[in-house]
């Protein structure tokens, strides 16, 4: 891949549930390519792909994705016996539902909605499903000793159920457990949130649903970064033609990172940071030592940003269910279609042929382009 020594490169996975499997096959072609994070964050289904890179031997990372994704689609089928949308439609919609009577192995159990069972467990009352397993699974198959050494940064987004603010665990200053990746996928009301040293805590998918403005909105911009953003909802989409669609596209619009939005206002502050740097080191001996100088200084840096932006672009029999819905044949499909679309990627002229930003930031959806048949 084309390559700059100043920067590092960051992973960053949008919550989907069980559309993660295009950001396990995303994973896989990345290291396929060489490609070594630095640094990953994730929101819900990012922080347990997350968790699980970061938590494996480099050699082992890819299998033990896909232990994981092929274990919680165990329990449904992985073969489509028909013809056209319409009968794939009903083929999901009929996995998703059953997955939601029967649970998911190694990830969520429904619970038994028995009265004289909640004075024990005060989490059946306000939730629809267990996710003891998923701690189970984490436990046997994450390295959590590697994640608290700091091999790798590792930030995950959750949300503080009685304050309503936004937290990220990060093993700067934390040391997990697989509660930390299960408080960060705790999404309401289907799953109970998880006590962590007295606190409660959701998906941080309520908030936000990507971890972008960790990256990007913070003070520790000391490097150059080179970010995959791995989204698995688009902004951008149709008017929907029937209740199906309504359900779809609201999640979409609700669950989508804008990245827009976020690289806009990153660029407009790294411009700021960039202009403070310079006139900084233009200031003569006697103002260097002004309070204001001193805080230009402390904001000031010429850091540069790539970033590529992945996004799943779902299928057109994909429904509101596509979250809920873990086939085997369905997670392989979301699998290779991440894989695919970072080799696309990866070859395209543009990133081969990529320079160092010099105004801050630079994007490719450079997917999106062929997805389009737009030249370059």
């Amino acid at each position: 891949m084309s390559t700059i020594p100043t920067e590092k490169t960051v992973l960053v996975f949008q919550g989907g549930g069980a559309l993660g499997a295009y950001q396990a096959g995303a994973y896989e072609a990345l290291h396929e390519a060489g490609i070594r994070p630095d640094w990953l964050a994730g929101i819900s289904i990012g922080s347990i792909n997350s968790a699980i890179i970061a938590g494996s031997p480099v050699d082992q990372r890819v299998d033990n994705l896909r232990t994981f994704w092929h274990r919680v689609s165990s329990g449904l089928p992985g073969h489509f016996l028909g013809n056209g949308n319409a009968m794939r439609k009903w083929f999901n919609e009929s996995s998703a539902f059953l997955g939601s009577l029967t649970g998911v192995p190694g990830f969520f159990t429904p619970r038994v909605f028995a009265p004289w069972n909640i004075p024990g467990d005060p989490m059946a009352a306000i939730s629809l499903y267990d996710t003891a397993p998923l701690q189970e699974t984490l436990a046997g198959l994450v390295d959590f000793d590697l994640i608290n050494s700091g091999a790798i940064r590792l930030s995950l987004g959750a949300v503080d159920v009685v304050s309503g603010n936004f937290n990220y665990f990060d093993n700067l200053d934390c040391t997990f457990s697989p509660k930390h990746v299960a408080a960060s996928g705790a999404l309401p009301p289907g799953f109970a949130p998880v006590e962590i040293d007295g606190r409660y805590y959701w998906d941080g998918g309520i908030v936000s649903n990507t971890p972008l403005q960790r990256i990007l909105g913070g003070s520790e911009l000391e490097t150059d970064l080179c970010i995959f953003q791995v989204d698995l909802f688009s902004a951008k989409g149709v008017l929907p033609k029937d209740v199906f669609d309504v359900d779809a596209r609201e999640k979409e619009i609700r669950f989508s990172s804008r990245t827009r939005l976020n690289t806009d206002q990153f660029r407009k502050l790294q411009s700021v940071r960039m202009a403070a740097k310079r006139l900084t080191e233009k200031l003569p001996p006697e103002l260097k030592d002004d309070p204001d100088a001193r805080l230009l200084e402390k904001i000031g840096n010429d850091c540069a940003v790539t970033m590529v932006h992945l996004i799943y672009r779902h299928a057109a029999y994909e429904t509101g269910s596509k979250d809920y819905e873990f086939s085997r044949l369905s997670v392989e499909e979301h699998w290779k279609a991440g894989h695919d679309d970072v080799v696309e990627t990866l070859n395209h002229p543009d990133w081969l042929n990529r320079t160092r930003p010099t105004n801050g930031i630079r994007i490719f959806d450079l997917a999106e382009q062929r997805l389009r048949g737009k030249k370059p």
